[in-house]
């Protein structure tokens, strides 16, 4: 595919990885001269940022992006950079549940929903008997008919049993999601395994013949991901250095956004601009105050998707303080265990380089949608009750050698059953408006190769309706 973009005037608001992938590809396809992309902030990334400290590479958001969709390796590879990726350390790959108040494995062989290996799943402590067996009945469960979409919760009991609901699958996906599972949509988030039990009526049978093992893996299947050598902000880097001289504009507020008769108006900073069309790259909820002038029923759609609040408490601790063999990866803590800690990646251990051989970085999730009161609390209130977690489950002793809280307020769009009836509405309002294109993590999927395949999708769609309408 290839238009001649530089001959039209294209805006991108919103400097996340979505907002440059759709810059960046509106400029491989045909040079840019016209593209001019709007970050509110002093910086291009959005939650994307990495902060070296002394010896630790200290990440504010994602620190890893999966392999399993295509969208963030091939535009690594067309940036010329595939050699800057890592992959996770080979030792000690797999993840922790909260059980009683203590560590236990994942069983080896459970995906996010699945288990495809009997041994581990009889001897894991996480489930009583009466559970396994539950689970194991699984096979036996009918088919749900039909095609409606279903919560997490209702799809996972259903199918598995209460107690490996709430013991295995509610922590390991409802963590990702920082999400209520009652109202998370199968559909939208793990349609996998709706998938798999439409074809073959069984998880578990499923698995069996082999269908998961291309799905997900042991918890998260850590050897599908990698990381940045110097940190994930790598990529918003490289990508705003590719685009033309001029072409980010930093600390620009786009307040207004107008379509006239020629294309669109937009206010920044109480300056008009002009362009042929728009691509909107902000979260759903800001997307929707920009929009509302222009169509109140997209505004309400998009006003329509809830979005969590999540902090980060960053700690890098003495090693030496740490009486946990931290042979693993990190832990999630089930809902029904009752704790303030959603989940704590051992970062430094996922990947070589991260921290001095003496010392870990962890990095705890305190939040999400249920438990959003949490965040009211002050940073040194989160950070005690973070550390008061991990004395009590790696058995921390002493004071951590720095810590810090980062608050992401309103960052997580929450896909709730009937999510992807919501988006097919509101994608043919977009399609009804000339040259408007939306792009984000509020649609179509919340990690990086989502966000990076929204962008440069926005960007093909604009630069094809720019060129059909020409040729009229």
């Amino acid at each position: 595919m290839s238009h001649d973009s530089g001959t039209f005037r294209i805006a991108v608001v919103g400097g996340g990885i979505s907002g440059l992938a759709a810059a960046h590809r509106l400029c491989e396809l045909g040079g840019g001269e016209g593209v001019a992309l709007f970050e509110a902030t002093g910086r291009v990334g959005g939650v994307l940022h990495s902060e070296r400290r002394d010896n630790c590479l200290i990440e504010h958001a994602a620190d890893m992006f999966t392999t399993k969709e295509p969208w963030a390796v091939n535009l690594y590879e067309r940036l010329g950079l595939l050699d800057t990726l890592i992959e996770t350390n080979r030792d000690n790959r797999r993840a922790f549940i909260v059980h009683q108040g203590k560590l236990v494995a994942v069983p080896a062989g459970f995906t996010l929903m699945t288990p495809s290996r009997l041994m581990p799943m009889l001897k894991t402590p996480l489930l009583t008997w009466r559970g396994k067996g539950r689970a194991a009945l699984e096979c036996l469960v009918p088919r749900q008919p039909g095609t409606e979409d279903e919560s997490l919760q209702s799809f996972a009991t259903r199918r598995l049993g209460r107690e490996t609901y709430e013991r295995l699958v509610q922590p390991l996906i409802g963590g990702i999601y920082t999400a209520d599972p009652t109202r998370l949509s199968m559909q939208a988030t793990m349609s996998q395994f709706v998938e798999l039990e439409r074809e073959y009526g069984s998880l578990i049978r499923a698995a069996l013949r082999g269908a998961t093992s291309k799905q997900s893996g042991s918890g998260a299947r850590y050897g599908m991901f990698l990381a940045p050598r110097e940190g994930i902000q790598e990529l918003p880097r490289v990508l705003a250095s590719r685009l033309p001289a001029g072409a980010v504009r930093l600390d620009a507020s786009v307040t207004s956004l107008l379509r006239t008769e020629t294309g669109w108006r937009l206010e920044v900073d109480d300056k008009e601009e002009h362009f042929d069309a728009v691509i909107v790259a902000t979260p759903a909820h800001v997307a929707a105050r920009l929009l509302r002038q222009t169509s109140n029923a997209l505004a309400d759609d998009l006003a329509g998707i809830p979005y969590a609040s999540v902090a980060i408490a960053v700690m890098v601790l003495s090693r030496a303080d740490v009486r946990h063999p931290l042979d693993g990866f990190g832990y999630v803590t089930p809902q029904v265990e009752n704790r303030k800690v959603l989940a704590a990646s051992f970062s430094s251990l996922k990947f070589p380089g991260r921290a001095a051989e003496d010392q870990v970085i962890v990095r705890a999730f305190v939040g999400g949608a249920l438990q959003a009161r949490l965040l009211d609390r002050s940073d040194s209130e989160i950070l005690a009750l973070v550390q008061e977690d991990l004395e009590q489950l790696i058995g921390f002793h002493g004071q951590p050698v720095h810590s810090e809280v980062i608050r992401w307020p309103r960052s997580m769009p929450q896909y709730h059953v009937g999510h992807l009836d919501l988006v097919e509405r509101i994608e043919a309002q977009v399609a009804a408006i000339p040259h408007l294109a939306l792009a984000g993590n509020a649609y179509r999927g919340v990690g990086i190769p989502f966000c990076i395949h929204s962008g440069e999708q926005a960007a093909e769609g604009i630069l094809e309706r720019l060129s059909e309408s020409r040729s009229k």
